[in-house]
C-alpha cells in the first residue's frame, strides 16, 4: 500500500507539501497540486481521512438526520443538502430516526463525534428534550422544531400561513363543508397546518368540527382510509384539504374507487407541492413548500455559524405558495406567496 512517503518522492515534493494538497492548503500553486495528485493516482494512494481529522479536528463531514428517508419530499430535501454540501467540501452521513425520544437521543449520540456539523428534523412534540442533547456541543441547525433550542439555530416553513390561506381560497370557491385530512397528533406541522385551517373556518363562521377532521400519518394508505371515512360520514364535505400531496395522492384514489368526479363531485387540495402533483387526474391544487431550498439553507446557516454573533439564535422562516390548479374547482391556475419571511433574523427567547 503506498504512503505519503511514495507520493512525495514520486512527485518531487516534501511530505508537508503533499499534506497542504490534500488539505486544500491555498498557498500550493497549480501545477505542484497537479503534480502530487497525479502521483497519488498513479500509486492508488488515498489519504488516511481518519488520521487527517485527528490533525485538523475537522472531519469534512455533515451528519443529517430525518424523520424518513423515503418520498419525493425527503428526496428533494435531501438533494438540496447534497448539492449545497458539496459547494462547501462536505460529505454527509445520512440517518434515519423515529420520532421516539430514546431513539432520536441514541441517533444523536451516535453520529454526533464523527461529523463537523448537524442538521436535524425531529418533528415530534416530544423530540425537545432529546434535541438538547446536541446543544452547544456540536454546531447544529434544527429543521421545524416545535420549540428553539439553546445554541441551536433553526428553520421553519410557513405552515399555518399556507393551510388559512388555502382554506380561505375553498372558501372564495364557495365550498362550505371543508373536511381535513389531518397528520400525525404529535407531528408540529400535522398541528401547525391544522391550526391554520381552524383559523380561516372560524373567521368565516363555516361548518367545522370533529366530524369534519380526520386523522391520517402522512401516508398514501392513510390519506385513502381517511377519504373513505370522509365520504361515509352523515356530514359529508364539498371539498377536503389534505395535510400532504402524498395523503392526497391516497384520498384521490378512493374518491376515485367511489367514482366521484373531482372537483365536480368534491373538491380537493394537499400541501407540499411534490413532484407529482401537477401530473394528477386532476392536477393537484396545494401549498408550496420548496424543500429543496430547505436543504440547501439549512447547510448554509450551518457551514456559516461562525459568521453569525456567538450564543445568538437564529430563526428562518421559510415562505409557502398557494399553487391553484383543477382539483380544487377553480379554472384559474396561479401561484401565490404566503409569506416572505426574512432570510435571517433572531428568534424569540
Amino acid at each position: 500500500m503506498a504512503t505519503i512517503k511514495d507520493v512525495a518522492k514520486l512527485a518531487g515534493v516534501s511530505i508537508a507539501t503533499v499534506s497542504r494538497v490534500f488539505n486544500q492548503h491555498p498557498l500550493v500553486s497549480g501545477p505542484t497540486r497537479e503534480r502530487v495528485h497525479s502521483a497519488a493516482t498513479e500509486l492508488n494512494y488515498w489519504p488516511n481521512e481518519v488520521a487527517r481529522s485527528l490533525i485538523t479536528n475537522r472531519t469534512q463531514a455533515l451528519g443529517v438526520l430525518l424523520p424518513d428517508l423515503h418520498g419525493e419530499f425527503f428526496s428533494e430535501l435531501i438533494r438540496g443538502v447534497d448539492l449545497t454540501a458539496r459547494e462547501f467540501g462536505y460529505h454527509l452521513l445520512f440517518s434515519r430516526t423515529s420520532a421516539r425520544p430514546d431513539a432520536l437521543m441514541t441517533a444523536l449520540r451516535t453520529i454526533r463525534g464523527r461529523v463537523d456539523g448537524l442538521i436535524v428534523m425531529a418533528p415530534d412534540v416530544d423530540a425537545h428534550d432529546a434535541l438538547k442533547v446536541c446543544a452547544g456541543r456540536t454546531p447544529t441547525v434544527l429543521l421545524d422544531p416545535e420549540v428553539s433550542v439553546g445554541g441551536c439555530h433553526s428553520l421553519s416553513i410557513a405552515n399555518a400561513d399556507g393551510a388559512r390561506q388555502m382554506t380561505e381560497h375553498l372558501l372564495a370557491l364557495g365550498h362550505r363543508r371543508i373536511a381535513m385530512i389531518t397528520g400525525p397528533d404529535k407531528n408540529i406541522d400535522a398541528q401547525q397546518r391544522l391550526a391554520g385551517h381552524r383559523a380561516a373556518l372560524a373567521a368565516a363562521g363555516a361548518a367545522h368540527g370533529p366530524e369534519l377532521e380526520v386523522r391520517g400519518d402522512f401516508t398514501e394508505r392513510s390519506g385513502y382510509d381517511a377519504m373513505q371515512s370522509l365520504l361515509a360520514s352523515r356530514m359529508r364535505p364539498d371539498a377536503v384539504f389534505v395535510a400532504n400531496d402524498h395523503m392526497a395522492v391516497g384520498a384521490l384514489c378512493a374518491l376515485q374507487d367511489a367514482e366521484l368526479r373531482v372537483p365536480d363531485d368534491l373538491a380537493l387540495a394537499g400541501f407540499d407541492d411534490i413532484p407529482i402533483a401537477r401530473y394528477l387526474t386532476p392536477p393537484l391544487t396545494t401549498v408550496r413548500v420548496d424543500t429543496f431550498d430547505l436543504g440547501a439553507r439549512a447547510v448554509h446557516l450551518l457551514v456559516r455559524q461562525s459568521q453569525v454573533r456567538p450564543g445568538r439564535k437564529h430563526h428562518e422562516v421559510l415562505p409557502t405558495q398557494l399553487v391553484v390548479r383543477r382539483s380544487c374547482g377553480s379554472t384559474a391556475s396561479s401561484v401565490q406567496t404566503v409569506r416572505q419571511a426574512p432570510h435571517l433574523r433572531p428568534a424569540r427567547d
